[in-house]
Protein backbone atom coordinates (compact mmCIF):
# COMPACT_ATOMS: atom_id res chain seq x y z
CA UNK A 1 0.00 0.00 0.00
CA UNK A 2 2.84 2.35 0.89
CA UNK A 3 4.60 1.58 -2.40
CA UNK A 4 1.43 2.42 -4.32
CA UNK A 5 1.05 5.76 -2.53
CA UNK A 6 4.74 6.57 -3.13
CA UNK A 7 4.38 5.68 -6.82
CA UNK A 8 1.33 7.96 -7.24
CA UNK A 9 3.15 10.77 -5.43
CA UNK A 10 6.16 10.51 -7.76
CA UNK A 11 3.87 10.55 -10.81
CA UNK A 12 2.17 13.70 -9.49
CA UNK A 13 5.55 15.40 -9.02
CA UNK A 14 6.59 14.48 -12.55
CA UNK A 15 3.36 15.85 -14.00
CA UNK A 16 3.86 19.11 -12.07
CA UNK A 17 7.48 19.38 -13.22
CA UNK A 18 6.58 18.89 -16.85
CA UNK A 19 3.88 21.59 -16.87
CA UNK A 20 6.47 24.29 -17.52
CA UNK A 21 7.75 22.39 -20.54
CA UNK A 22 4.36 22.00 -22.20
CA UNK A 23 4.98 24.61 -24.87
CA UNK A 24 8.29 22.99 -25.83
CA UNK A 25 6.66 19.57 -25.95
CA UNK A 26 3.93 21.02 -28.11
CA UNK A 27 6.55 22.23 -30.60
CA UNK A 28 8.39 18.91 -30.70
CA UNK A 29 5.07 17.07 -31.08
CA UNK A 30 4.22 19.33 -34.01
CA UNK A 31 7.66 18.73 -35.57
CA UNK A 32 7.29 14.98 -35.03
CA UNK A 33 3.97 15.07 -36.92
CA UNK A 34 5.65 17.07 -39.70
CA UNK A 35 8.47 14.51 -39.88
CA UNK A 36 5.99 11.63 -40.28
CA UNK A 37 4.19 13.64 -42.98
CA UNK A 38 7.53 14.27 -44.74
CA UNK A 39 8.28 10.53 -44.64
CA UNK A 40 4.89 9.85 -46.23
CA UNK A 41 5.72 12.37 -48.98
CA UNK A 42 9.25 11.01 -49.64
CA UNK A 43 8.33 9.86 -53.13
CA UNK A 44 7.29 13.41 -54.02
CA UNK A 45 10.63 14.84 -52.81
CA UNK A 46 12.56 12.08 -54.59
CA UNK A 47 10.65 12.88 -57.77
CA UNK A 48 11.66 16.55 -57.42
CA UNK A 49 15.26 15.42 -56.91
CA UNK A 50 15.19 13.26 -60.05
CA UNK A 51 13.75 16.19 -62.03
CA UNK A 52 16.64 18.35 -60.82
CA UNK A 53 19.15 15.66 -61.84
CA UNK A 54 17.55 15.34 -65.26
CA UNK A 55 17.86 19.10 -65.74
CA UNK A 56 21.56 18.93 -64.86
CA UNK A 57 22.10 15.95 -67.21
CA UNK A 58 20.41 17.94 -69.98
CA UNK A 59 22.72 20.88 -69.24
CA UNK A 60 25.70 18.50 -69.53
CA UNK A 61 24.56 16.97 -72.82
CA UNK A 62 23.77 20.35 -74.33
CA UNK A 63 27.10 21.93 -73.28
CA UNK A 64 28.78 23.58 -76.25
CA UNK A 65 32.42 23.48 -75.03
CA UNK A 66 34.67 21.70 -72.53
CA UNK A 67 34.61 24.54 -70.00
CA UNK A 68 30.80 24.50 -69.84
CA UNK A 69 30.86 20.69 -69.75
CA UNK A 70 33.33 20.74 -66.84
CA UNK A 71 31.10 23.07 -64.82
CA UNK A 72 28.03 20.94 -65.62
CA UNK A 73 29.83 17.83 -64.36
CA UNK A 74 30.63 19.73 -61.16
CA UNK A 75 26.96 20.56 -60.63
CA UNK A 76 26.00 16.90 -61.15
CA UNK A 77 28.75 15.80 -58.78
CA UNK A 78 27.55 18.19 -56.04
CA UNK A 79 23.99 16.96 -56.46
CA UNK A 80 24.92 13.26 -56.44
CA UNK A 81 27.53 13.19 -53.65
CA UNK A 82 25.03 13.15 -50.72
CA UNK A 83 22.52 11.16 -52.83
CA UNK A 84 24.42 8.35 -54.57
CA UNK A 85 28.17 8.09 -54.12
CA UNK A 86 28.53 5.50 -56.92
CA UNK A 87 27.08 7.96 -59.43
CA UNK A 88 29.08 10.77 -57.85
CA UNK A 89 32.29 8.73 -58.28
CA UNK A 90 31.41 8.03 -61.92
CA UNK A 91 30.99 11.75 -62.57
CA UNK A 92 34.30 12.37 -60.75
CA UNK A 93 36.01 10.08 -63.25
CA UNK A 94 34.34 11.84 -66.17
CA UNK A 95 35.34 15.21 -64.77
CA UNK A 96 38.92 14.11 -64.20
CA UNK A 97 39.19 12.69 -67.75
CA UNK A 98 37.76 15.91 -69.18
CA UNK A 99 40.22 17.97 -67.10
CA UNK A 100 43.11 15.88 -68.43
CA UNK A 101 41.80 16.36 -71.96
CA UNK A 102 41.72 20.15 -71.58
CA UNK A 103 45.13 20.21 -69.91
CA UNK A 104 43.90 22.99 -67.60
CA UNK A 105 45.88 22.58 -64.31
CA UNK A 106 43.12 24.21 -62.25
CA UNK A 107 40.55 21.81 -63.72
CA UNK A 108 42.85 18.86 -63.01
CA UNK A 109 43.40 19.90 -59.37
CA UNK A 110 39.68 20.54 -58.86
CA UNK A 111 38.72 17.17 -60.37
CA UNK A 112 41.28 15.25 -58.26
CA UNK A 113 40.01 16.96 -55.10
CA UNK A 114 36.47 15.94 -56.13
CA UNK A 115 37.60 12.32 -56.39
CA UNK A 116 39.31 12.47 -52.98
CA UNK A 117 36.16 13.96 -51.43
CA UNK A 118 33.93 11.16 -52.79
CA UNK A 119 36.44 8.45 -51.81
CA UNK A 120 36.33 9.80 -48.26
CA UNK A 121 32.53 9.56 -48.29
CA UNK A 122 32.61 5.87 -49.23
CA UNK A 123 35.23 5.00 -46.60
CA UNK A 124 38.37 4.85 -48.76
CA UNK A 125 40.32 7.17 -46.45
CA UNK A 126 43.81 6.00 -47.39
CA UNK A 127 43.14 6.53 -51.11
CA UNK A 128 41.54 9.92 -50.43
CA UNK A 129 44.54 11.14 -48.44
CA UNK A 130 46.98 9.81 -51.06
CA UNK A 131 45.27 11.92 -53.76
CA UNK A 132 45.20 15.06 -51.59
CA UNK A 133 48.80 14.66 -50.40
CA UNK A 134 49.99 14.10 -53.97
CA UNK A 135 48.89 17.62 -54.94
CA UNK A 136 51.58 20.23 -54.12
CA UNK A 137 49.96 22.92 -52.00
CA UNK A 138 51.69 25.69 -53.94
CA UNK A 139 49.98 24.55 -57.15
CA UNK A 140 46.49 24.75 -55.67
CA UNK A 141 44.56 27.87 -56.73
CA UNK A 142 43.58 30.11 -53.84
CA UNK A 143 39.85 29.51 -54.29
CA UNK A 144 40.39 25.71 -54.01
CA UNK A 145 42.49 25.80 -50.84
CA UNK A 146 39.48 25.81 -48.45
CA UNK A 147 38.22 22.74 -50.35
CA UNK A 148 41.66 21.12 -49.92
CA UNK A 149 41.61 21.60 -46.12
CA UNK A 150 37.92 20.67 -45.93
CA UNK A 151 38.72 17.22 -47.40
CA UNK A 152 41.70 16.65 -45.09
CA UNK A 153 39.70 17.83 -42.07
CA UNK A 154 36.74 15.58 -43.00
CA UNK A 155 38.88 12.47 -43.52
CA UNK A 156 40.62 13.18 -40.19
CA UNK A 157 37.22 13.30 -38.46
CA UNK A 158 36.33 9.90 -39.97
CA UNK A 159 39.64 8.46 -38.77
CA UNK A 160 38.95 9.73 -35.24
CA UNK A 161 35.67 7.79 -35.21
CA UNK A 162 37.36 4.62 -36.53
CA UNK A 163 40.35 4.73 -34.19
CA UNK A 164 40.38 2.10 -31.47
CA UNK A 165 43.38 3.15 -29.38
CA UNK A 166 43.40 6.46 -27.51
CA UNK A 167 46.84 7.27 -28.92
CA UNK A 168 45.46 7.12 -32.45
CA UNK A 169 42.41 9.19 -31.49
CA UNK A 170 44.60 11.89 -29.94
CA UNK A 171 46.85 11.90 -33.00
CA UNK A 172 43.98 12.33 -35.43
CA UNK A 173 42.28 14.83 -33.15
CA UNK A 174 45.40 17.00 -33.25
CA UNK A 175 45.55 16.64 -37.04
CA UNK A 176 41.88 17.46 -37.29
CA UNK A 177 42.32 20.63 -35.21
CA UNK A 178 45.22 21.82 -37.36
CA UNK A 179 43.29 21.30 -40.61
CA UNK A 180 40.23 22.95 -39.13
CA UNK A 181 42.23 26.03 -38.10
CA UNK A 182 43.69 26.24 -41.61
CA UNK A 183 40.22 25.94 -43.11
CA UNK A 184 38.85 28.66 -40.81
CA UNK A 185 41.70 31.00 -41.74
CA UNK A 186 40.79 30.68 -45.42
CA UNK A 187 36.96 30.88 -45.18
CA UNK A 188 34.98 34.10 -45.15
CA UNK A 189 33.42 34.65 -41.68
CA UNK A 190 29.85 34.83 -43.01
CA UNK A 191 29.98 31.56 -44.99
CA UNK A 192 28.24 28.38 -43.90
CA UNK A 193 31.52 26.43 -43.89
CA UNK A 194 33.09 28.96 -41.51
CA UNK A 195 30.06 28.97 -39.18
CA UNK A 196 29.88 25.16 -38.97
CA UNK A 197 33.59 24.71 -38.28
CA UNK A 198 33.70 27.60 -35.80
CA UNK A 199 30.71 26.11 -34.01
CA UNK A 200 32.48 22.76 -33.87
CA UNK A 201 35.61 24.41 -32.51
CA UNK A 202 33.62 26.17 -29.76
CA UNK A 203 32.09 22.82 -28.81
CA UNK A 204 35.50 21.13 -28.67
CA UNK A 205 36.68 24.00 -26.43
CA UNK A 206 33.63 23.60 -24.15
CA UNK A 207 32.16 26.96 -25.28
CA UNK A 208 28.70 25.58 -25.96
CA UNK A 209 26.79 28.85 -25.54
CA UNK A 210 29.06 30.53 -28.12
CA UNK A 211 28.30 27.70 -30.54
CA UNK A 212 24.55 28.20 -30.11
CA UNK A 213 24.94 31.97 -30.49
CA UNK A 214 26.80 31.95 -33.83
CA UNK A 215 24.51 29.30 -35.30
CA UNK A 216 21.33 31.14 -34.28
CA UNK A 217 22.77 34.42 -35.61
CA UNK A 218 23.54 32.75 -38.94
CA UNK A 219 19.96 31.45 -39.25
CA UNK A 220 18.55 34.88 -38.36
CA UNK A 221 20.70 36.93 -40.74
CA UNK A 222 21.36 34.79 -43.83
CA UNK A 223 19.55 33.08 -46.66
CA UNK A 224 20.11 29.35 -46.85
CA UNK A 225 18.90 26.27 -48.71
CA UNK A 226 16.92 23.39 -47.22
CA UNK A 227 20.09 21.27 -47.08
CA UNK A 228 21.99 24.09 -45.37
CA UNK A 229 19.17 24.33 -42.80
CA UNK A 230 19.62 20.64 -42.06
CA UNK A 231 23.37 21.09 -41.49
CA UNK A 232 22.95 24.10 -39.15
CA UNK A 233 20.14 22.42 -37.19
CA UNK A 234 22.30 19.32 -36.67
CA UNK A 235 25.14 21.46 -35.30
CA UNK A 236 22.65 23.22 -33.00
CA UNK A 237 21.40 19.85 -31.76
CA UNK A 238 24.98 18.89 -30.81
CA UNK A 239 25.51 22.20 -28.98
CA UNK A 240 22.26 21.82 -27.03
CA UNK A 241 23.18 18.22 -26.22
CA UNK A 242 26.43 19.45 -24.68
CA UNK A 243 24.42 22.04 -22.70
CA UNK A 244 22.18 19.24 -21.40
CA UNK A 245 19.06 20.67 -23.07
CA UNK A 246 17.54 17.45 -24.42
CA UNK A 247 14.30 19.08 -25.56
CA UNK A 248 16.09 21.66 -27.77
CA UNK A 249 18.40 18.89 -29.00
CA UNK A 250 15.40 16.83 -30.09
CA UNK A 251 13.70 19.89 -31.63
CA UNK A 252 16.75 20.64 -33.82
CA UNK A 253 17.25 16.99 -34.75
CA UNK A 254 13.62 16.94 -35.92
CA UNK A 255 14.15 20.13 -37.96
CA UNK A 256 17.36 18.75 -39.46
CA UNK A 257 15.76 15.36 -40.29
CA UNK A 258 12.79 17.04 -41.99
CA UNK A 259 15.11 19.25 -44.05
CA UNK A 260 17.32 16.28 -45.03
CA UNK A 261 14.34 14.28 -46.30
CA UNK A 262 12.83 17.28 -48.09
CA UNK A 263 16.19 17.95 -49.79
CA UNK A 264 16.31 14.24 -50.76
CA UNK A 265 19.84 13.69 -49.48
CA UNK A 266 20.69 10.15 -48.40
CA UNK A 267 23.92 10.75 -46.53
CA UNK A 268 22.78 12.32 -43.28
CA UNK A 269 23.20 11.84 -39.53
CA UNK A 270 20.26 13.65 -37.90
CA UNK A 271 17.62 10.95 -38.41
CA UNK A 272 19.95 8.33 -36.92
CA UNK A 273 20.80 10.59 -33.98
CA UNK A 274 17.10 11.31 -33.46
CA UNK A 275 16.36 7.58 -33.46
CA UNK A 276 19.03 6.98 -30.80
CA UNK A 277 17.61 9.77 -28.64
CA UNK A 278 14.06 8.42 -29.00
CA UNK A 279 15.29 4.91 -28.15
CA UNK A 280 16.80 6.22 -24.92
CA UNK A 281 13.44 7.86 -24.13
CA UNK A 282 11.64 4.55 -24.68
CA UNK A 283 10.00 5.41 -28.04
CA UNK A 284 11.07 2.13 -29.63
CA UNK A 285 8.58 2.18 -32.53
CA UNK A 286 9.74 5.54 -33.92
CA UNK A 287 13.39 4.73 -33.18
CA UNK A 288 13.15 1.50 -35.19
CA UNK A 289 11.24 3.19 -38.02
CA UNK A 290 13.72 6.09 -38.35
CA UNK A 291 16.78 3.83 -38.15
CA UNK A 292 15.32 1.59 -40.87
CA UNK A 293 14.82 4.62 -43.13
CA UNK A 294 18.33 5.91 -42.37
CA UNK A 295 19.84 2.48 -43.12
CA UNK A 296 17.87 2.20 -46.37
CA UNK A 297 19.08 5.64 -47.51
CA UNK A 298 22.68 5.00 -46.43
CA UNK A 299 22.75 1.77 -48.45
CA UNK A 300 21.26 3.45 -51.52
CA UNK A 301 23.84 6.22 -51.19
CA UNK A 302 26.62 3.68 -50.42
CA UNK A 303 27.72 5.93 -47.56
CA UNK A 304 29.97 3.45 -45.73
CA UNK A 305 30.53 5.67 -42.69
CA UNK A 306 26.79 6.15 -42.16
CA UNK A 307 26.14 2.41 -42.58
CA UNK A 308 28.72 1.58 -39.93
CA UNK A 309 27.30 4.21 -37.57
CA UNK A 310 23.79 2.77 -37.94
CA UNK A 311 25.06 -0.80 -37.55
CA UNK A 312 26.43 0.11 -34.12
CA UNK A 313 22.96 0.86 -32.74
CA UNK A 314 20.53 -0.89 -35.08
CA UNK A 315 20.90 -4.43 -33.63
CA UNK A 316 20.14 -3.08 -30.15
CA UNK A 317 17.08 -1.15 -31.31
CA UNK A 318 15.94 -4.01 -33.52
CA UNK A 319 16.22 -6.47 -30.61
CA UNK A 320 14.16 -4.17 -28.41
CA UNK A 321 11.64 -3.76 -31.22
CA UNK A 322 11.41 -7.54 -31.68
CA UNK A 323 10.98 -7.97 -27.92
CA UNK A 324 8.19 -5.41 -27.92
CA UNK A 325 6.46 -7.21 -30.80
CA UNK A 326 6.84 -10.51 -28.93
CA UNK A 327 5.36 -8.94 -25.80
CA UNK A 328 2.46 -7.63 -27.86
CA UNK A 329 1.96 -11.11 -29.32
CA UNK A 330 2.07 -12.63 -25.84
CA UNK A 331 -0.51 -10.11 -24.68
CA UNK A 332 -2.66 -10.94 -27.69
CA UNK A 333 -2.33 -14.65 -26.98
CA UNK A 334 -3.25 -14.09 -23.34
CA UNK A 335 -6.23 -12.00 -24.39
CA UNK A 336 -7.21 -14.67 -26.90
CA UNK A 337 -7.19 -17.33 -24.15
CA UNK A 338 -9.19 -15.08 -21.81
CA UNK A 339 -11.70 -14.29 -24.55
CA UNK A 340 -11.98 -17.99 -25.44
CA UNK A 341 -12.72 -18.89 -21.81
CA UNK A 342 -15.28 -16.08 -21.62
CA UNK A 343 -16.89 -17.31 -24.85
CA UNK A 344 -17.20 -20.82 -23.38
CA UNK A 345 -18.79 -19.44 -20.21
CA UNK A 346 -21.06 -17.31 -22.38
CA UNK A 347 -22.15 -20.34 -24.40
CA UNK A 348 -22.89 -22.24 -21.20
CA UNK A 349 -24.87 -19.27 -19.90
CA UNK A 350 -26.79 -19.01 -23.18
CA UNK A 351 -27.67 -22.70 -23.03
CA UNK A 352 -28.86 -22.35 -19.44
CA UNK A 353 -30.90 -19.26 -20.28
CA UNK A 354 -32.39 -21.01 -23.32
CA UNK A 355 -33.53 -23.91 -21.12
CA UNK A 356 -34.96 -21.50 -18.56
CA UNK A 357 -36.77 -19.59 -21.31
CA UNK A 358 -38.17 -22.85 -22.65
CA UNK A 359 -39.51 -23.74 -19.20
CA UNK A 360 -41.17 -20.36 -18.74
CA UNK A 361 -42.41 -19.90 -22.31
CA UNK A 362 -45.95 -20.99 -21.43
CA UNK A 363 -46.17 -18.43 -18.65
CA UNK A 364 -44.86 -15.79 -21.03
CA UNK A 365 -47.51 -16.65 -23.60
CA UNK A 366 -50.22 -16.17 -21.00
CA UNK A 367 -48.91 -12.79 -20.01
CA UNK A 368 -48.44 -11.56 -23.59
CA UNK A 369 -52.12 -10.88 -24.08
CA UNK A 370 -52.33 -9.08 -20.75
CA UNK A 371 -49.22 -7.05 -21.57
CA UNK A 372 -50.62 -6.09 -24.98
CA UNK A 373 -53.87 -5.00 -23.39
CA UNK A 374 -51.96 -3.05 -20.77
CA UNK A 375 -49.81 -1.40 -23.46
CA UNK A 376 -52.94 -0.41 -25.34
CA UNK A 377 -54.45 1.12 -22.20
CA UNK A 378 -51.15 2.85 -21.40
CA UNK A 379 -51.00 4.26 -24.92
CA UNK A 380 -54.54 5.58 -24.62
CA UNK A 381 -53.77 7.05 -21.21
CA UNK A 382 -50.56 8.62 -22.53
CA UNK A 383 -52.45 10.09 -25.50
CA UNK A 384 -55.08 11.46 -23.12
CA UNK A 385 -52.37 12.96 -20.89
CA UNK A 386 -50.70 14.57 -23.90
CA UNK A 387 -53.96 16.12 -25.04
CA UNK A 388 -54.69 17.24 -21.50
CA UNK A 389 -51.23 18.77 -21.18
CA UNK A 390 -51.63 20.54 -24.51
CA UNK A 391 -54.99 21.85 -23.42
CA UNK A 392 -53.54 23.07 -20.14
CA UNK A 393 -50.65 24.57 -22.04
CA UNK A 394 -53.01 26.38 -24.41
CA UNK A 395 -55.15 27.59 -21.52
CA UNK A 396 -52.12 28.84 -19.62
CA UNK A 397 -50.71 30.48 -22.73
CA UNK A 398 -54.02 32.14 -23.65
CA UNK A 399 -54.49 33.30 -20.06
CA UNK A 400 -51.06 34.86 -20.05
CA UNK A 401 -51.60 36.56 -23.39
CA UNK A 402 -55.08 37.76 -22.42
CA UNK A 403 -53.81 39.13 -19.13
CA UNK A 404 -51.03 41.04 -20.86
CA UNK A 405 -53.32 42.37 -23.56
CA UNK A 406 -56.15 43.29 -21.20
CA UNK A 407 -53.77 45.34 -19.10
CA UNK A 408 -52.19 46.91 -22.16
CA UNK A 409 -55.44 47.75 -23.91
CA UNK A 410 -57.13 49.07 -20.79
CA UNK A 411 -54.32 51.60 -20.67
CA UNK A 412 -54.70 52.16 -24.43
CA UNK A 413 -58.47 52.67 -24.23
CA UNK A 414 -58.07 55.11 -21.36
CA UNK A 415 -55.51 57.01 -23.43
CA UNK A 416 -57.82 57.07 -26.50
CA UNK A 417 -60.74 58.35 -24.39
CA UNK A 418 -58.57 61.22 -23.19
CA UNK A 419 -57.43 61.91 -26.77
CA UNK A 420 -61.03 61.85 -28.09
CA UNK A 421 -62.12 64.22 -25.29
CA UNK A 422 -59.24 66.53 -26.12
CA UNK A 423 -60.21 66.36 -29.80
CA UNK A 424 -63.87 67.12 -28.92
CA UNK A 425 -62.79 70.13 -26.86
CA UNK A 426 -60.67 71.46 -29.68
CA UNK A 427 -63.63 71.17 -32.07
CA UNK A 428 -65.91 72.96 -29.57
CA UNK A 429 -63.43 75.77 -29.33
CA UNK A 430 -63.42 76.14 -33.12
CA UNK A 431 -67.22 76.09 -33.17
CA UNK A 432 -67.49 78.62 -30.38
CA UNK A 433 -65.05 80.86 -32.11
CA UNK A 434 -67.03 80.62 -35.35
CA UNK A 435 -64.08 79.20 -37.23
CA UNK A 436 -66.20 77.06 -39.50
CA UNK A 437 -63.66 76.78 -42.30
CA UNK A 438 -60.96 75.68 -39.93
CA UNK A 439 -63.41 73.26 -38.36
CA UNK A 440 -64.20 71.72 -41.77
CA UNK A 441 -60.50 71.51 -42.58
CA UNK A 442 -59.83 69.75 -39.32
CA UNK A 443 -62.67 67.30 -39.87
CA UNK A 444 -61.47 66.50 -43.41
CA UNK A 445 -57.81 65.98 -42.37
CA UNK A 446 -56.58 62.37 -41.78
CA UNK A 447 -53.35 63.46 -40.08
CA UNK A 448 -54.69 62.63 -36.64
CA UNK A 449 -55.90 59.26 -37.86
CA UNK A 450 -52.54 58.49 -39.48
CA UNK A 451 -50.58 59.46 -36.37
CA UNK A 452 -52.87 57.42 -34.17
CA UNK A 453 -52.50 54.40 -36.45
CA UNK A 454 -48.72 54.72 -36.36
CA UNK A 455 -48.82 54.99 -32.58
CA UNK A 456 -51.23 52.06 -32.45
CA UNK A 457 -48.92 49.85 -34.55
CA UNK A 458 -45.88 50.90 -32.53
CA UNK A 459 -47.75 50.03 -29.38
CA UNK A 460 -48.84 46.70 -30.89
CA UNK A 461 -45.29 45.86 -31.96
CA UNK A 462 -43.90 46.75 -28.54
CA UNK A 463 -46.55 44.76 -26.68
CA UNK A 464 -46.23 41.73 -28.96
CA UNK A 465 -42.43 41.65 -28.72
CA UNK A 466 -42.66 41.84 -24.94
CA UNK A 467 -44.88 38.74 -25.02
CA UNK A 468 -42.73 37.01 -27.65
CA UNK A 469 -39.22 38.54 -27.41
CA UNK A 470 -37.66 35.92 -29.71
CA UNK A 471 -40.45 35.98 -32.31
CA UNK A 472 -38.38 37.52 -35.13
CA UNK A 473 -35.44 35.08 -34.67
CA UNK A 474 -37.77 32.07 -34.31
CA UNK A 475 -39.78 33.16 -37.36
CA UNK A 476 -36.57 33.49 -39.45
CA UNK A 477 -35.65 29.93 -38.50
CA UNK A 478 -38.79 28.79 -40.32
CA UNK A 479 -37.65 30.53 -43.54
CA UNK A 480 -35.01 29.66 -46.11
CA UNK A 481 -31.53 31.15 -45.41
CA UNK A 482 -31.78 33.58 -48.33
CA UNK A 483 -35.26 34.79 -47.27
CA UNK A 484 -34.44 36.00 -43.76
CA UNK A 485 -36.27 39.15 -42.56
CA UNK A 486 -34.13 41.93 -41.10
CA UNK A 487 -35.93 44.70 -39.17
CA UNK A 488 -35.19 48.17 -40.43
CA UNK A 489 -35.70 49.49 -36.92
CA UNK A 490 -35.30 47.55 -33.69
CA UNK A 491 -38.60 46.83 -31.95
CA UNK A 492 -40.72 47.71 -35.02
CA UNK A 493 -42.28 44.93 -37.10
CA UNK A 494 -42.86 45.17 -40.83
CA UNK A 495 -46.20 44.31 -42.45
CA UNK A 496 -45.21 40.67 -43.13
CA UNK A 497 -44.25 40.11 -39.50
CA UNK A 498 -47.40 41.88 -38.21
CA UNK A 499 -49.58 39.51 -40.26
CA UNK A 500 -47.91 36.47 -38.73
CA UNK A 501 -47.89 38.10 -35.29
CA UNK A 502 -51.69 38.31 -35.52
CA UNK A 503 -51.79 34.67 -36.68
CA UNK A 504 -49.68 33.76 -33.62
CA UNK A 505 -52.32 35.52 -31.46
CA UNK A 506 -55.00 33.35 -33.05
CA UNK A 507 -56.35 35.84 -35.61
CA UNK A 508 -56.16 33.73 -38.77
CA UNK A 509 -59.01 35.21 -40.82
CA UNK A 510 -57.60 37.33 -43.66
CA UNK A 511 -60.55 39.76 -43.49
CA UNK A 512 -59.97 40.50 -39.81
CA UNK A 513 -56.24 40.87 -40.40
CA UNK A 514 -56.97 43.25 -43.31
CA UNK A 515 -59.23 45.37 -41.09
CA UNK A 516 -56.60 45.46 -38.37
CA UNK A 517 -53.77 46.51 -40.68
CA UNK A 518 -55.89 48.73 -43.03
CA UNK A 519 -55.11 46.62 -46.12
CA UNK A 520 -57.31 44.90 -48.65
CA UNK A 521 -58.09 41.20 -48.16
CA UNK A 522 -56.31 40.41 -51.46
CA UNK A 523 -53.15 42.14 -50.23
CA UNK A 524 -53.18 40.14 -46.99
CA UNK A 525 -53.76 36.92 -48.93
CA UNK A 526 -50.84 37.68 -51.26
CA UNK A 527 -48.57 38.39 -48.28
CA UNK A 528 -49.48 35.04 -46.69
CA UNK A 529 -48.89 33.09 -49.93
CA UNK A 530 -45.60 34.88 -50.60
CA UNK A 531 -44.32 34.12 -47.08
CA UNK A 532 -45.41 30.47 -47.25
CA UNK A 533 -43.31 30.12 -50.41
CA UNK A 534 -40.26 31.22 -48.38
CA UNK A 535 -40.73 28.40 -45.83
CA UNK A 536 -37.70 26.22 -45.17
CA UNK A 537 -39.82 23.10 -44.72
CA UNK A 538 -43.33 22.16 -45.79
CA UNK A 539 -44.94 25.49 -46.69
CA UNK A 540 -48.40 24.21 -45.78
CA UNK A 541 -47.23 23.76 -42.19
CA UNK A 542 -45.70 27.25 -41.83
CA UNK A 543 -48.64 28.87 -40.04
CA UNK A 544 -49.01 25.89 -37.69
CA UNK A 545 -45.33 26.18 -36.79
CA UNK A 546 -45.76 29.94 -36.26
CA UNK A 547 -48.52 29.15 -33.75
CA UNK A 548 -45.98 27.14 -31.74
CA UNK A 549 -43.50 30.03 -31.41
CA UNK A 550 -42.96 31.12 -27.82
CA UNK A 551 -45.22 28.41 -26.40
CA UNK A 552 -45.01 27.70 -22.66
CA UNK A 553 -43.05 24.56 -21.71
CA UNK A 554 -45.08 21.42 -21.03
Amino acid sequence: MFKLILKNFIILLLLTATTGCSSSHTKTDSLMSELHKTIQDRELYLSQKENRLNELRHALYSASDDNTRFLALGDLLDEFRPYNTDSAFAYCRLRENLAMKTGNPEFITNARLNTANVLGSIGMYKEALEIVDSIPYSTIPEYLRPYYYYIKRTVASYLIDFSVRNEEKDKYMETFGAYQDSLLSLCQPNTLSYIIDMSDKHIRNGEYHKSVEILENYLANNKYSTHDRAIVANSLALAYQKLGNTEKQKENLLISSIADLQASVREYVSLRQLAVLLFKEGDIDNAHKFLSIAMEDAKKCNARMRILEINDIFPIVNSAFVREIQLQRQRQQTLTVIISVLVIFLLIAVMWIWKQMKKTSKAHQQTIAANNQLKKLNAELEDFNIRLTEANHAIAENSKIKQEYITQYMDQCSLYIEKIDAYRKSLNKLTAAGKIDELKKTLKSTDLMDEELKAFYRNFDSTFLKLFPNFVDDFNKLLKPDCQIVLKKAGQLNTELRIFALIRLGITDSEKIAQFLRYSVITIYNYRVKTRNKAAGNRKELEERVMAIGGLPL
